[in-house]
């Protein structure tokens, strides 16, 4: 697959640089570049990304971080089955325990919650750090619903994290599934309070609580061009009866 002119390889991080220093030097330079368009392509790109994660994993399978980046590129194209294959690959060659909770998520996409809630209770969880605990509350309340038990997965995300007023990474996120939690569940009231609660939280934009409070409010976006089309109009804002 072509690598774009200003792509160098350079732009990985040092740790992943340095694992591939057991290559030879044009071998790792090219599975470099390979890993800086999976990581440039994932979001926008999850198909593209996963292109370059193979011609990666072709070149060098036995490297943690390619066997890594290509569960992620899989998982981002909900090959979930070629995800876990490879994190769990990465997490022999490593022992790392870090990627346990997207493990888990690729069991939900496989179709299987009750072993995503078998694995959020196994002993390796207590092992995550902070960030990694709260990643494996929010799968395990994702299988709980994904089983129907919605009072469950509600009960599930109730935690210190949950309750605290400081702003982590995970924050937004962790009132977001609460707030669709209980807006799922019936409890309307609630699930407002809490998606205005992670809008505070989300200073990324990384949810889309914003238009989600907005639909609880009975606020709709409408385009002002509307049927005529006329140039240089902008969207409006209606409020709903």
């Amino acid at each position: 697959m072509p690598i774009p002119e200003d792509v160098t390889g350079e732009e990985i991080d040092k740790d992943v640089r340095q694992e591939l220093q057991s290559l030879p030097k044009t071998l790792a330079d090219d599975v470099a570049k390979n890993l800086v368009m999976v990581a440039r392509l994932l979001d926008e790109d999850p198909e593209g990304a996963y292109g370059y994660s193979r011609v990666a994993l072709r070149l060098a399978s036995r490297v943690a971080a390619v066997r890594e980046a290509a569960g992620f590129a899989s998982y981002a194209s909900q090959k979930y089955g070629e995800a876990l294959a490879e994190f769990r690959a990465a997490k022999r060659m490593t022992g790392n325990i870090d990627l346990w909770p997207v493990m888990a998520d690729c069991e939900r996409g496989l179709g299987r919650p009750e072993k995503a809630l078998d694995m959020a209770g196994a002993p390796e969880v207590h092992k995550l750090d902070k960030a990694g605990q709260v990643e494996m509350r929010l799968v395990a309340a994702g299988a709980r619903r994904d089983m129907g038990q919605l009072d469950a997965a509600i009960v599930t995300l109730q935690s210190s994290e949950l309750a605290s007023n400081s702003v982590q990474p995970w924050t937004a996120r962790l009132r977001y599934a609460y707030a669709d939690a209980l807006l799922a569940a019936g409890r309307e009231g609630e699930a407002r309070e809490w998606f205005a609660k992670a809008v505070e939280a989300d200073r990324d934009g990384s949810t889309d609580a914003s238009d989600r409070l907005a639909e609880l409010d009975g606020v709709e976006f409408v385009d002002a061009l509307g049927e005529d089309e006329d140039e240089g109009g902008e969207a409006s804002v209606e409020e709903k009866d």
